[in-house]
């Protein structure tokens, strides 16, 4: 996939302090605050940065972790997974946009939810638009 440049200065300016905190700091919303943690509104999760499109309403479940879980993205070629040590000695991995380099959250596997891959793909709200197809 091709990388979308990101004007830092001109994202921070369209984007609340906390979305630019997340998406290009690493940072994370508190649980149970995000606008999508319980929405079972049908549509496509696009990156807030740059609007790639990330994760479809028809793999997201509610896993009680106070982020919107998914259990799969839209594509692998969506995303981009790196080692996350920020933790140490816990390893994570981090999930981050494929298009422009956005931090997004992490996903975690065989926590034994029941879905087809049992991965949960735990996404900061703050780091996403919904956009309905209904």
């Amino acid at each position: 996939m091709k990388k979308i440049e990101i004007d830092e200065e001109e994202l921070k300016n369209k984007i609340d302090t906390l979305s630019f905190d997340v998406l290009r700091r690493g940072a994370t919303e508190r649980p149970f605050t995000g606008e999508y943690t319980d929405s079972e509104t049908v549509g496509i999760y696009k990156c807030k940065a740059c609007s790639a499109e990330l994760f479809r309403s028809e793999t997201k479940f509610h896993s009680g972790c106070g982020w919107p879980s998914f259990y799969q993205p839209t594509s692998k070629d969506a995303v981009e997974l790196i080692e996350d040590r920020s933790l140490f000695p816990r390893v994570r991995t981090e999930v981050r946009c494929a298009a422009c380099g956005s931090h997004l959250g992490h996903v975690f596997e065989g926590e034994g939810f029941d879905n087809p891959v049992d991965q949960r793909w735990c996404i900061n709200s703050v780091s996403m638009i919904l956009e309905p197809t209904e």
